[in-house]
């Protein structure tokens, strides 16, 4: 296994950024450490030296710093393992799998950065990411363009099934998160059992936070209910200093919740200030998968009471029911000593699938992985839920249907899946818990 990770600098700003040897060095250390290896002796910092030529090299374009750290951090942390599992079990292709790390700081401009080094410096065949909608959005375009596949843990906009049906993606593109059309109506019909008719949104301003906002706006008034703030939508730019202006527009009509559909850091500063404003005071918090993090509460804050400020705070984050979870979980927590965070198992299951395509189509190429996305995920061979059983009989000229650690992941023609929604609540401890499952027709 190799692992080549790239750090830009920078955390805010897109100048002066640069792969920096010793910081590559140090991450490459660490990834490798996590999963049990050791870097190649005497390769030089930040290359690939236990790649041969034509073996399969899968590209990472994850948040480890920015808005969405505390989400990409674990996602990031479990492709060196998956590598490492697909290894120990020959390869593909007869050739070892390899990893290129690239942080895209929960930012478009930086995410462009890092997909144009994936694919034009590093010949990645395929990349894992991004999380958030608005990296993945505009470092797709990249990625089509020199036919390299990209297969998104959780970018979860209904922007990307819309841009897919025209065919701007050419099948370049899939996702083993499903979108946010299906998650906005299981937040709408959770609030509206819950009680709430009269309901406002407060989102980020970008594709995820304003995609999902129409879709759940659509769903609510569909049941019945209201939304107060819907003549003009509030919506917040995640760089802003503050957002005393946008939680008062949010929180002025007394509405019974809000669905705040938000990113963790600039999240946890908005919903500060509605608590310290008095605003939040009776009104039932709403949130969803880009909010659900364990260190939430500490995030926000406390309140003079000791009690954490989004204490009762209930949300929606795509479930992970696959067969293969208990699995995962077992491995995770053995090479990791902790439980699979939010979005682990989708991340898993897209480097899962990189594999089996890319095997099944008997090269190692982006090309070759687009061809076979579709009939190893939701084709009609033999079921599987192992990818060393998978390649095993991809080998012997068998076909598949990898069913996932997240779920059945069959992807369609658009490149989405299906998915179901846990419940989740903020407890008086600061803990976050699973409270049950919202069903959709």
């Amino acid at each position: 296994m190799a692992v080549m990770p790239d750090r830009p600098v920078s955390p805010r700003s897109t100048a002066h950024r640069s792969w920096l040897p010793l910081l590559a060095a140090a991450a490459l250390t660490s990834a490798l450490s996590a999963c049990g290896g050791q870097p190649a002796a005497n390769a030089p910092a930040g290359t690939d030296a236990a790649a041969p030529a034509g073996g399969l090299k899968v590209g990472a374009l994850l948040p480890t710093t920015g808005d969405l750290q505390s989400i990409g951090q674990p996602m990031s942390e479990i492709l060196p393992l998956a590598v490492e599992t697909i290894n120990a079990c020959g390869g593909v292709n007869g050739k070892p799998v390899s990893l290129v790390l690239a942080d895209d700081q929960t930012d478009p401009t930086v995410g462009v950065e890092g997909m144009t080094k994936l694919v034009e410096v590093d010949k990645v065949a395929g990349v894992v990411g991004s999380f958030a909608s608005s990296v993945s959005g505009a470092a797709v375009d990249v990625a089509v363009r020199n036919k390299v596949m990209m297969i998104s843990p959780g970018s979860t906009s209904p922007v990307f099934t819309e841009r897919a049906k025209k065919g701007e993606f050419q099948g370049f593109w899939a996702r083993t998160a499903p979108p946010d059309t299906y998650q906005a109506e299981a937040l709408a019909k959770l609030a509206f059992e819950q009680g709430h008719k009269r309901v406002s949104t407060i989102v980020i301003n970008n594709d995820y936070g304003v995609g999902f906002e129409q879709k759940f706006v659509a769903a609510f008034k569909k049941l019945g209910g209201t939304i107060v703030n819907e003549a003009k939508p509030t919506r917040y730019d995640p760089k802003a200093a503050t957002f005393e202006s946008e939680v008062n527009a949010a929180f002025s009509q007394k509405p019974d919740a809000v669905a705040a559909i938000l990113y963790v850091e600039s999240g946890a500063l908005l919903l500060k200030a509605a608590y310290e404003q008095g605003l939040s005071k009776g009104v039932q918090i709403m949130l969803t998968d880009g909010m659900k993090t364990d260190d939430l509460a500490k995030q926000v804050g406390m309140g003079p009471d000791g009690k954490p400020i989004v204490a009762g705070a209930i949300g929606t984050v795509p479930g992970a029911d696959g067969v293969s979870l208990k699995a995962l979980t077992e491995l995770v927590q053995k090479k990791l000593n902790k439980a699979p965070a939010a979005f682990v198992p989708q991340t898993w299951d897209a480097m899962m699938l990189m594999a089996l395509a890319a095997q099944a189509a008997g090269e190692n190429t982006g090309t070759g992985i687009q061809s076979k996305i579709r009939e190893v995920s939701s084709g009609s061979g033999e079921v599987v839920t192992d990818v060393c059983k998978g390649l095993e009989l991809l080998k012997a000229g068998k076909t598949i249907n990898y069913q996932g650690a997240s779920g059945n992941v069959d992807i369609d023609e658009n490149g989405d899946v299906v998915g179901n929604y846990d419940v989740w609540n903020v407890e008086n401890d600061g803990k976050i818990s699973i409270k049950g499952k919202v069903k959709l027709q």
